[in-house]
Parts: C-alpha cells; sequence; structure tokens
C-alpha cells in the first residue's frame, strides 16, 4: 500500500523516460521527493534547463506520455510549468482500505540488515540522572522502528562498568560487608553509596591505599576482587532494570555490553595499530594522528590508545567495539546514540577503524547525536542545588503531575484506574516531549506543558487515541474488526474523509524514513497532524449519526484504520495507547 507520493513518483518518471529520453542521454529521470509535494509536481523546472526548452513545454510532453487512469482524476499545467494531480475519490477509497486491512498498516522495510544500536550506557554504582534520558528513549525508540522494519536489531548498552574507580567502590563493599543495608542502597540511590566511597577515599589515607591496591587486584584479574566487583554490578543492574520499567524501554540485562566486555582486547588494538603504522609514541603515549583531524594552529589532534602509564582510554575501547561488532555480530550499519559533544571523538574513533581495516566501507556507522535538557534558565537541567537531575525522581514527578490533571479532569474514575492511566500518561510525556523535537536539538523541560492534554503533546495523542476507542464503544462493535470486508468498505465523498485517508496513506513512508534517517521526530510531527486532521473529520463528519448505514460502516472503517496507526504509532515511540482518559 503505497502512499501517493510513492505511487505517483515511479510512473511520472516512466513517462519523463518516454518524453525526453534521448535528450537525456541516459540521466537518471527518477522523480526526487524535493520535486514532488502536496500533489504538485515542480519537475518541469529543473528540467527545462537542461533541455533548453519552456517549462510548461517540458510538463505538456510529459503529460502526454503519462497514463494515471484509476489513480487521478484530473491532471493540469499551471503557473511556469507547474503539475497538479488529482488524486481519485475512489482510488484513495480503495489504497485506504487495503492498509486497514494489511497487518503493517502499510508499512513495508527494506531489505534486513543487521543493525547495531548502542544506547544509554549509565554507570555502575552511580545514579541515572536526565543525561541519560535522551539517550535511552532515542535509542529504543529507533530500536523498535527498526525491528519494525524488518531488520535484526542488536542492542549494546555500553555500561560504564570498569576501571580505577572501582577500587575505590570494592573496598567500601568490603568495609560495609556484603548484603548489608549499606549495600544494598546501590539498587535504590546508588549515589549515596559512590558518595560514601568517595568521602572516604579523600579523607582517610590508609582507605585510598587500599582502594589503589584494589585497582592493581583488579586489573590483574584477582578472584576475589572480580567477585566482590561483579557483586556490584549485580546490584546495579538491579538499579538500571527499576529505571528501564518505568520508563517502558526494552533493554534487558542481555544486551548489557560494558566496557569491561572489552578489557582483554585493548592490548591486541593497541599491538595491532602499531604493527601498521597507524600509531605511534608521543610523549610516552601511544596516539593514532590523522592529517584531517587538526587543533588550533593546524596541530593534530591526537586519538590516544594507551596511556604514558600503560593505561586505556575511551578510545581504545570504542575501537574494540566496532571491531567486535563488525567482526563477531556482523553489523552492516552500527547506530551510537550518544551526546553531541562526543562528535569529534567518535569521527577520530570511526576514521581510525575504517584505516585499520576493521570498519570497511559496506558498513554504515552513524553517530546520533543527542542534545541537552535544559531548564527554565537554558541551562542543563539540574536540581536547585545544582546537581545532576536524578532520572527516577524526574520520572516520579511527571507521574505525579499527570495524576495530578486527572484528579481534576476525571475525578468520576476510580483511584486504581487513575493511578494506572497516571503512570501510562506521565512517562509518555516525558517520552514524547523528548521524541518529538530532533535528537540533536536541545529542549525546555516544561512539565506543566508535557502533561497538558492540549498541544503537541504526549497525552493530547493518547487522549485523541482514546477518543477513537470510545466510539466504538458507543457503536457497541470491536475495534480490532479489520477493514476491508464488505461490511466496513471505505467510501470518500467529503473533504474531511479525504484529508484524513491520506493523511493514513502516509504512514508506511513516514515510518520508513525514521528508519532511513534515524529521526523518530518525523514520527511525532505525523501524529500530531494526524490527530488534528482525525478531529477535524469527527467534527465534519457524524460518525454514529451518519446519514445512512453505507456511510456509518465506511466511517467507522476510517476511525479503526485512525486508531490502530496512532497505536502502531505511539508504539514504535515506546508510548502506551491508554483504554480511556
Amino acid at each position: 500500500m503505497p502512499s501517493p507520493h510513492d505511487t505517483l513518483a515511479p510512473l511520472v518518471s516512466a513517462a519523463i523516460a518516454t518524453a525526453f529520453g534521448d535528450e537525456l542521454r541516459g540521466a537518471d529521470p527518477v522523480l526526487r521527493p524535493s520535486q514532488f509535494a502536496d500533489l504538485q509536481a515542480n519537475f518541469a523546472l529543473p528540467l527545462a534547463k537542461r533541455l533548453g526548452m519552456p517549462p510548461r513545454e517540458v510538463a505538456t510532453r510529459v503529460l502526454a506520455a503519462l497514463d494515471l487512469t484509476g489513480v487521478c482524476s484530473g491532471i493540469e499545467v499551471s503557473g511556469p510549468g507547474f503539475v497538479n494531480l488529482t488524486l481519485d475519490d475512489s482510488w484513495i477509497a480503495s489504497s485506504v482500505q487495503a492498509v486497514g486491512a494489511d497487518p503493517m498498516l502499510g508499512v513495508t522495510g527494506d531489505a534486513p540488515r543487521v543493525v547495531v544500536i548502542d544506547y544509554s550506557a549509565p554507570n555502575v554504582a552511580k545514579e541515572m540522572h536526565v543525561g541519560h534520558l535522551r539517550t535511552t528513549v532515542v535509542g529504543d525508540a529507533l530500536a523498535r522502528t527498526l525491528e519494525h522494519l524488518g531488520h535484526r536489531v542488536i542492542r549494546q548498552n555500553h555500561v560504564g562498568d570498569w576501571g580505577t574507580p572501582f577500587g575505590m567502590l570494592v573496598e567500601h563493599l568490603v568495609e560495609v560487608g556484603e548484603g548489608s543495608s549499606e549495600a544494598l542502597v546501590v539498587e535504590t540511590d546508588p549515589n549515596a553509596f559512590y558518595l560514601a566511597a568517595r568521602t572516604k577515599f579523600d579523607a582517610e589515607g590508609s582507605f585510598a591505599d587500599r582502594a589503589r591496591a584494589r585497582v592493581v587486584a583488579l586489573q590483574a584479574g584477582d578472584p576475589e576482587t572480580l567477585r566482590l566487583w561483579g557483586e556490584l554490578v549485580g546490584l546495579s543492574k538491579s538499579y538500571f532494570n527499576r529505571i528501564y520499567a518505568a520508563l517502558e524501554v526494552t533493554l534487558t540485562d542481555t544486551d548489557l555490553a560494558g566496557e569491561s566486555t572489552y578489557n582483554d582486547a585493548l592490548a591486541g588494538i593497541c599491538e595491532e595499530l602499531e604493527a601498521k603504522g597507524i600509531a605511534t609514541i608521543s610523549d610516552g603515549a601511544l596516539c593514532v594522528f590523522l592529517p584531517e583531524f587538526t587543533g588550533r594552529e593546524g596541530k593534530p589532534v591526537p586519538l590516544i590508545v594507551r596511556k604514558s602509564d600503560g593505561g586505556y582510554g575511551y578510545g581504545t575501547t570504542d575501537l574494540a567495539t566496532i571491531k567486535h561488532r563488525v567482526e563477531d555480530l556482523g553489523a552492516d550499519r552500527v547506530l551510537y546514540v550518544v551526546g553531541a559533544p562526543q562528535s569529534l571523538h567518535f569521527q577520530m574513533v570511526f576514521a581510525t577503524a575504517r584505516l585499520a581495516g576493521w570498519l570497511p566501507d559496506t558498513v554504515e556507522v552513524v553517530h546520533v547525536q543527542i542534545g541537552n535538557v535544559l531548564g527554565d534558565d537554558r541551562k542543563i537541567l539540574r536540581t536547585r542545588e545544582g546537581k545532576a537531575l536524578r532520572l527516577g525522581a524526574l520520572i516520579e514527578e511527571s507521574v505525579d503531575a499527570a495524576r495530578a490533571v486527572l484528579d481534576e479532569a476525571r475525578p468520576d474514575l476510580d483511584p486504581a484506574t487513575r493511578h494506572t492511566l497516571a503512570r501510562e500518561i506521565g512517562v509518555g510525556a516525558i517520552k514524547y516531549a523528548d521524541l518529538s523535537v530532533a535528537h540533536d536539538s536541545e529542549y525546555v523541560f516544561d512539565l506543566a506543558r508535557m502533561v497538558s492534554l492540549t498541544g503537541n503533546t504526549g497525552p493530547y495523542l493518547q487522549y485523541a487515541a482514546a477518543r477513537v476507542r470510545s466510539i466504538f464503544r458507543s457503536a457497541g462493535v470491536e475495534i480490532e474488526v479489520p477493514v476491508g470486508g464488505a461490511q466496513r468498505r471505505i467510501v470518500v465523498t467529503e473533504p474531511a474523509e479525504r484529508a484524513l485517508a491520506l493523511a493514513l496513506l502516509e504512514f508506511g513512508s513516514v515510518v520508513r524514513g525514521v528508519g532511513a534517517e534515524l529521526e523518530p521526530h518525523r514520527l511525532c510531527g505525523y501524529l500530531f497532524d494526524l490527530a488534528q486532521t482525525f478531529s477535524a473529520f469527527y467534527e465534519a463528519c457524524p460518525v454514529l449519526k451518519a446519514p445512512d448505514a453505507e456511510t456509518r460502516e465506511s466511517r467507522l472503517g476510517l476511525c479503526a484504520t485512525t486508531f490502530r496507526v496512532m497505536e502502531q504509532g505511539l508504539a514504535l515511540l515506546g508510548m502506551a495507547t491508554p483504554a480511556q482518559m
């Protein structure tokens, strides 16, 4: 079930090839999206320049070769050479009926690929804060969408679970005792555990000495130290899973691929880079200098792969990860959903990996850059004390705000129902606020606006879907009845019906676009426009009080397809569709 553009563009392109095949001398006549919008094709103007002909003459010759019987009811040349195409009502009706009968709602994928997505990436024994919100939510929406398009998605949660701080943390665990309340706090308030360890490290010289010794033991593979380290990782997993469950994201323990995973490979990475002449010693450190990366005064910027003290940094680990993802996981596409400030770092890592032969040209690698979440002062969102805002607290604050809205708007609902709805709406609100802006843009966190039932918000979309569901409750029929049978034959006659049907036909194209361009905000924008288009349809075209049975069933068919598209679209964003609001 292609969209109008997907249907018309190949036909117009073929007509261009027929009309000007010789003159174009084999040039690609495919109609670009930029040359086709709102059923107005403007291919004649750029073609006219290449052919040395008046645009209207170009358009007229193309139309002479164009057969759109059964698709368009009207075709005309206007202005300097635009071609206006009017889709036939019967084509629109049959197309949207086919979408409604399709389990995929018109979504067709490309050839399946193996896509590795690196996202979320919290640190063991540290609180997840607001900075983790976007990497987690955007990454999860991309994972859901790409899976829906038929790709094999491999999630990689690159948690920080290795390094010198763990000497301090392990030693603190020894002192407080495994299973003690001080140790178990990692599951609920990991920052408390970390700060207690840090305070000891800074204040007690003997503790600091033991902590440093623990680092040596950890790196040497001492069994007891590794066991204690494993305890900390296990407690942190419980904490991570609590946050992921609250956010309703799809990450699990099987997706964990922390820094420790690559520890044994780091020496080999350095040896191979040095053997290939890609890395050289500079001031005692092993560095990669690439000519395309320079700083002030043209001085080269190094990617340090082994420090002068023999330790390894993020660059080494990231090179090991990309090598593993290509060679062992078989990735065709690798996505890093990481903060925008890491752009230069990843550019250098990718360039080094390609130079080393670990990242072939056949593998696409993308840094999906994530912008910051800002407060009212347009600075990075923090608490009043200036600390990073805890993600768990942020989620609960949103749920509480949604509950307050529900308590005022729907006091008729029982408390248990309002409790469930508040969580679905509150979590959906912060997810949608995050996803509805371009992932590399910053946005101001405005909780009052986010939980509002009006405007471009998550609750508004959830309310729109619930509103459609209520029509079927009033009709006493199941919304799940598939469109396509005789009882739900769709007929398009009214302008509002036509507008809604055309909007529904674009769903597949939008989802494919999200998968190709990695931009979930496109789907958010589409769903908001669809909700508004449905609202206009509902006001203009009575459904349950339609003038006759045929019209009533047709409009119920449009409503059913609208609900299914809304439900599927929200699911791809990781949002629930409440039964009522």
